[in-house]
């Protein structure tokens, strides 16, 4: 493993409002998610939908129900 820099990273999640809406970006994000702590780096995770993958328990380190606004 590759030392890095980079200790903690925020991700956006997709924020799907509808069921079925952005289920390529849940998946993407998720994957991502996990990639980044396999190499022990800290995530933060903005989400405004708790129906995702992305919010499951154990995912993220940290998660906020906030919705992604300018």
């Amino acid at each position: 493993m590759k030392e890095t820099p980079i200790k903690k990273v925020l991700l956006l999640g997709s924020g799907a409002l509808k069921i079925g809406e952005a289920g390529e970006f849940d998946y993407s994000g998720s994957q991502a998610l996990k990639a980044l702590k396999e190499e022990g780096i800290h995530t933060v995770l903005i989400n405004p939908n708790i129906a995702t993958v992305q919010t499951s328990e154990g995912v993220a380190d940290t998660i906020y129900f906030l919705p992604v606004t300018p």
